[in-house]
């Protein structure tokens, strides 16, 4: 990971979001493991701050998941938005679900408080299908992930404040991913300083299972 010697990053016009263990990962994982920052402007990521903060000040922060993956949060499962969220919701949809998945009902909503963290996990299968796209609000952060055969092979994700974050593939199902916590937040060498972060999380069906089907525990992303 950060500091493990010479590292490969991915070209892109500016800043790199994606750098991983070697150029091959990088390869393989091009349209699994995708970010598209900037994908909300600053009035969209607005429009859904201030639709969700009322809903999250009702919940306290919490410090055990029933899976034990995730410290420091507040979460939530939203199925009825605004217009103008609608909207936004349905560009997530098109830019990172094929016209054959279907979603589940509920948005998946996950608030980490500055301290908070996601510890390495794969999403289970029984929960979520081959796809899972987050918009990221308020913070930065770098999601970590580490292929759960060959530890070798890593992925790191820059994740700034209205970008959009894409698993699909063997990036869901191959690697653990996680949230890092402030004192380990580096993308390479640069400190990326953690504060508050909302996610918002729309997951494709799993197999067999109904979109409104109730009792589905959440991924932690």
């Amino acid at each position: 990971m950060a500091g493990s010697g010479r590292l490969a990053l991915r070209t892109l016009s500016g800043p790199s979001w994606v750098r991983g263990s070697d150029p091959a990962v990088l390869s393989r994982l091009r349209d699994a493991a995708v970010v598209r920052p900037g994908f909300l402007s600053s009035a969209e990521e607005e429009t859904l701050s201030r639709e969700l903060e009322p809903e999250l000040r009702r919940r306290r922060y919490e410090y055990d998941h029933w899976d034990a993956a995730i410290h420091g949060f507040r979460e939530t499962e939203k199925s009825r938005w605004s217009e103008a969220s609608r909207a936004i919701l349905q560009r997530v949809q098109a830019a990172a679900f094929g016209p054959d998945q279907t979603l589940l009902s509920p948005v998946h909503v996950l608030d980490l408080e500055p301290r908070g963290y996601i510890k390495p996990h794969v999403d289970s299968i029984k929960f979520c299908g081959a796809t899972i796209a987050g918009l990221s609000l308020l913070s930065p952060s770098v999601m970590r992930l580490v292929h759960t055969q060959q530890p070798g092979e890593w992925l790191e994700l820059l994740l700034e404040p209205g970008s959009l974050y894409i698993l699909r593939g063997s990036a869901r199902y191959d690697f653990s991913h996680e949230i890092l916590r402030d004192e380990e937040s580096f993308f390479g060498e640069r400190r990326i300083p953690r504060g508050r972060r909302i996610s918002v999380i729309c997951r494709s069906l799993p197999e067999g299972i109904g979109s409104g089907e109730p009792g589905q525990p959440p991924p932690a992303c």
